[in-house]
């Protein structure tokens, strides 16, 4: 057992969730830093015209969203696979499936890249692109499309970088590509004056330098997996394991992509571009404050997937209860910060008067059941770490298919533009009602499992089943 691995199997709780998330932590929040600092920069430059720029880019967002949610699929499915053959030691089995997952990352985004293209137009018209958005939308979605292989390979190699339990190397990766972003936006938007295509040209040039990073790493033999080209032949019965838990990632992103089909096109008929601009500025500030929770989640995932492959299912458990508390209190400093500064927050993208006014008056509203949000999150990601699809799956779709989605068709008949920002706190809560109940029940099982679990005595803190 390599040393990375006694670490997960051994290490104190607290200090190995602090360990691997960390580094996660700090890469998300540069990550979500630069999506900010582009919506900044592209509302300052375009000054009187700010609104359709920024709806611009919350218009396309949802579109580079769909190519996130397959690379995301993709790499979550494959790291929690990787992370349970590690803690069962089948090293072979996880250097190949590595390698699968490369060949999935490349096939799937050339295959989006293609689509979106040759579709972008009717595209950001089915988005909500009302006439005055849709140039400043097509100007950025067309660069983005054009790096989604950059994208897609980024999130999968840090996705299987942090399964091994190195999440320095993804945080670095991670830093490196936002840290560029926000240097070049500047040079590209206003020093070379290509406005909001110079912003998508500064994102992508910084996701190949990501990239570059993270490939040495995995080739240099630092890696605990080996890459074997010989292994990017698809496996099916890898590629079926790999999407069977990558579709609930899959599933929520893709939900809430549908979600702002749906949603901007009912702002745009019940408030114009200006409310399609303020939900594109609630989105960003709301990816702020869920990052560091994603860096929790991505510092647990290892923990819960090699513990429970090794069949350590207290370590599993206590795990969790920790990323709770942790999760719940980033949701409720989030919640305040949003609630309590929502003028300073919008005056930051812009100086329109009337964004800021609505702006404030809707935030107030979305983030009312924010608190909940953390635990949310980690019941999620636990069933993905566990490799239990359908529970996974339908947590993933609950808030976005049976809530949010039927309470935004259903309140703004009644309430209008109300009733568009008062759908997200009602989906939240009664997502969070689904998730404990859900939860409560899997701790359970999982306490049932460890009495019957004892510790080999070869192995020291590695359990194995009891007769």
């Amino acid at each position: 057992m390599d040393e990375r691995s006694r670490m997960l199997a051994d290490e104190k709780i607290g200090k190995l969730l602090f360990k691997l998330s960390l580094p996660a932590t700090i890469g998300m929040l540069v990550q979500a830093f630069y999506n900010l600092v582009d919506t900044v920069f592209v509302g300052r430059a375009y000054g009187a015209e700010s609104i359709q720029a920024i709806g611009g880019i919350a218009v396309a967002f949802p579109i580079q969203m769909i190519g996130m949610a397959v690379s995301l699929a993709i790499g979550i499915g494959g790291a929690s696979i990787i992370s349970r053959r590690l803690g069962e030691r089948e090293q072979k089995k996880a250097d190949k499936i590595f390698a699968n997952l490369i060949f999935l990352s490349l096939f799937s985004s050339l295959l989006i890249t293609g689509a979106g293209l040759l579709y972008i137009v009717p595209l950001l018209k089915t988005f909500g692109a009302t006439d005055t958005i849709l140039p400043y939308a097509l100007e950025y979605l067309g660069v983005i499309l054009s790096g989604t292989v950059l994208f897609s390979l980024a999130m999968v190699t840090n996705a299987v970088a942090r399964a091994e339990g190195n999440a320095k190397v993804a945080m670095n990766s991670m830093m490196m590509s936002g840290g560029l972003n926000i240097i070049l936006d500047p040079i590209f938007i206003f020093g070379f004056g290509m406005g909001i295509k110079g912003a998508a040209i500064a994102t992508v040039l910084s996701q190949a330098i990501g990239v570059l990073y993270i490939a040495h790493y995995f080739l240099s033999g630092k890696s605990t997996l080996n890459f074997h080209p010989a292994d990017l032949r698809p496996d099916s019965k890898i590629i079926k394991e790999v999407l069977e838990i990558g579709v609930s990632p899959f599933a929520r992103n893709v939900s809430s992509s549908f979600m702002v089909i749906i949603l901007n096109n009912l702002l745009a008929f019940y408030g114009g571009d200006i409310a399609i601009a303020v939900f594109g500025i609630i989105n960003r500030l709301l990816m702020f404050t869920f990052m560091p929770m994603f860096g929790i989640i991505q510092g647990l995932q290892p923990i819960v997937g090699f513990n429970y492959g090794a069949k350590n299912y207290e370590r599993v458990r206590e795990s969790v209860k920790l990323a709770i508390i942790i999760t719940t209190g980033m949701s409720i400093a989030g919640f305040l910060l949003l609630y309590l500064f929502p003028e300073q927050l919008f005056g930051i993208f812009s100086g329109d008067h009337q964004l800021i006014v609505e702006g404030k008056y809707a935030v107030r509203i979305v983030v009312l059941a924010t608190p909940l949000v953390g635990f949310q999150v980690v019941g999620g990601a636990l069933y993905q770490a566990l490799g239990k699809a359908r529970p996974s799956l339908f947590l993933s779709m609950c808030r976005q298919v049976l809530f949010l989605i039927p309470l935004v068709l259903i309140l703004p008949k009644y309430l209008e533009l109300f009733g568009v920002w008062a759908a997200f706190p009602l989906a939240d809560t009664l997502a969070f009602a689904v998730t404990l109940f859900m939860v409560i029940r899997e701790f359970k099982l999982l306490a049932e499992k460890g009495e019957n679990v004892i510790i080999d005595p070869v192995e020291g803190n590695l359990p194995a089943l009891g007769n």
